[in-house]
């Protein structure tokens, strides 16, 4: 479903501009490999936040580069990206985070009952990276401070660089649920 309070835009209407976004989206890294959720409908417009971002293409051009970079290009493991995307999308109330990424947590190996455990708040983690990870992010959503303690736990867990890719991951996909629920972006229609 496109977005409601926007209209959909299809391929034939866009601008230079969008056109580029578009092209980046639809046939950028999200387009390689296997096709978990489609990125567009029938008639060529963008799902989820994607068709939001053309609306807006010198600021969804440069978010669409970072969304990707955090998608394909971290030292994150596919499962704590997913464990982390999976639980911005439910403390955030995200239909269409979830229903995206549910798809690829389970091809990334999470397994039905890690991802109920995500939604109930009991997740425990199949290592120190997991529950380092997800205990990190649930405090993050939460706003909390994070304490020296926690911090140096998580740094000697993660390391710098997962941590500074951690926290971007969940203002990430925290703005993109705020974006999504603003113009009322829902799941696609099967």
């Amino acid at each position: 479903m496109m977005p409601v309070r926007l209209r959909k835009l299809v391929p034939s209407e866009l601008d230079e501009e969008q056109r580029q976004v578009y092209e980046a989206i639809a046939g950028g890294d999200r387009s390689r490999g296997p096709q978990l959720f489609p990125l567009a409908e029938s008639d060529g417009s963008l799902n989820g936040p994607y068709g939001v971002m053309l609306h807006a293409p010198r600021v969804g051009g440069p978010l669409q580069e970072l969304g990707a970079a955090l998608r394909f290009r971290t030292d994150l493991t596919d499962r704590v990206r997913e464990i982390v995307i999976l639980l911005v999308a439910d403390r955030m109330g995200s239909e269409f985070q979830w229903w995206a990424h549910e798809r690829i947590a389970l091809a990334a190996g999470l397994g039905r009952e890690e991802i109920d455990a995500i939604r109930t708040g009991e997740f425990a983690g199949a290592d120190d990276a997991e529950s380092t990870a997800y205990a990190l992010a649930v405090d993050l959503l939460r706003g909390e401070t994070i304490g020296d303690d926690e911090y140096a736990r998580a740094a000697t867990v993660l390391g710098e660089q997962q941590l500074v890719e951690l926290s971007v991951l969940v203002g990430y996909y925290r703005m993109l649920a705020q974006t999504m629920a603003l113009f009322d972006v829902g799941v696609p229609e099967d």
